[in-house]
């Protein structure tokens, strides 16, 4: 997008018969698709560390990961839609992305510290949590509890999630509906 905005690509996209919310939904959706690819390879990985994907639980994975990934993108969106330097908006990302994922508790259950904190009001710890319920939706009961032990409930994984992904969304569209001076150059 900074990218589309140095080109002069930026103006046709804005001048275009399209409302926002479908540009900000098309750019947030061929995202979420390019991260699904990578989670495709990842979930292939699965099977050499005996996680039990079966046939629902693959496709329900992949489903959750794709809408995930459009949170994540809308994220992404907002930051880099204000920003003029592709190289600062990667050094921002990092600076949100990296430290999000290690501490999403996908290494790691929180502990009884400040970064057990950190992890339980990150949503992604969430979004990890919810992950693992479905990867072993099929697997035996002591596998299933071993695999989720610790684990914040379901419907509360569902609830952030859900929430993350329409805040992130809604962010974007909010941050993509100020002009600034770089979109008309």
């Amino acid at each position: 997008m900074i990218e589309d905005r140095r080109e002069g690509f930026l103006q046709a996209v804005l001048v275009a018969p399209v409302a926002a919310l479908v540009d900000r939904g098309r750019q947030g959706f061929g995202g979420a698709l390019i991260a699904l690819a990578h989670a495709a390879v990842f979930l292939l990985l699965c099977f050499t560390v005996n996680v039990p994907v079966t046939l629902l639980t693959a496709p329900l994975a992949l489903l959750y990961l794709f809408i995930v990934g459009i949170a994540l993108t809308s994220l992404g969106f907002a930051i880099a839609w204000p920003m003029q330097s592709t190289q600062g908006f990667h050094a921002i990302m990092m600076v949100f992305l990296l430290p999000m994922w290690l501490l999403s508790g996908a290494f790691a259950p929180p502990g009884n510290n400040w970064i057990g904190w950190v992890i339980r009001f990150n949503p992604l710890t969430y979004c990890v949590a919810l992950l693992r319920y479905i990867l072993y939706l099929d697997a035996t009961p002591e596998l299933r509890a071993t695999a989720t032990a610790g684990l914040p409930p379901a419907w509360i994984c569902v609830l952030v999630t859900l929430g993350f992904v329409v805040a992130m969304f809604t962010l974007a569209w909010r941050v993509a509906a100020v002009r600034s001076t770089g979109d008309a150059v």
